[in-house]
């Protein structure tokens, strides 16, 4: 994944760095998958590589596929891009450590799930309980903003507005 990232900042086609974000996208999601997240999976799989190059491609095809030479230095974004990381650093510095079971957030409702999700869904998976059962809205939610996203990449790549122009020129 470094090295898809190491060659999107040097490619200045940005046909090229779609197609590697959309690759690094689908990287991403192979490591949900073997995380065992594949509900995250599936969403940085759907908005990640799906939607996210669809709309990359269509403003590239409104615009132009070639990155303009920076006008001025480079020093302030590195910058901002170097204080940014130290900051989300520093914020890590207080969590618990990977995979501890002592951790708040496995102490809270975790146990709760484990036990009782089965008996009181029917379902046998604890995942696919939680989230279809306890975080069912949350869920819906979810799908809700993918289908938006999907209805939007469509009106924008849709072919409604010269339609609207033909019969303006029809009319006249």
């Amino acid at each position: 994944m470094s090295i898809t990232v190491f060659a999107i900042l040097r490619i200045r086609n940005l046909y090229a760095v779609v197609m590697l974000a959309s690759i690094y996208s689908l990287m991403a999601a192979a490591i949900f998958v073997i995380l065992d997240a594949v509900d995250v999976a599936f969403t940085e799989a759907a908005v990640g590589a799906g939607i996210s190059t669809v709309l990359a491609l269509g403003t590239i095809a409104l615009t132009t596929d070639r990155e303009k030479k920076p006008s001025r230095t480079k020093i302030l974004p590195l910058i901002v891009v170097c204080l940014t990381g130290a900051a989300l650093i520093y914020g890590t510095l207080d969590l618990a450590h990977y995979g501890d079971p002592n951790a708040p957030a496995q102490q809270h409702v975790g146990p709760d799930y484990l036990r009782d999700a089965p008996v009181k869904t029917g379902i046998p998976n604890v995942v696919t309980s939680v989230l279809a059962s306890y975080r069912g809205y949350d869920t819906l939610g979810e799908v809700t903003v993918i289908f938006t996203a999907g209805v939007g990449v469509i009106l924008l790549l849709g072919n409604w507005r010269h339609i609207g122009r033909r019969r303006e020129d029809e009319d006249a």
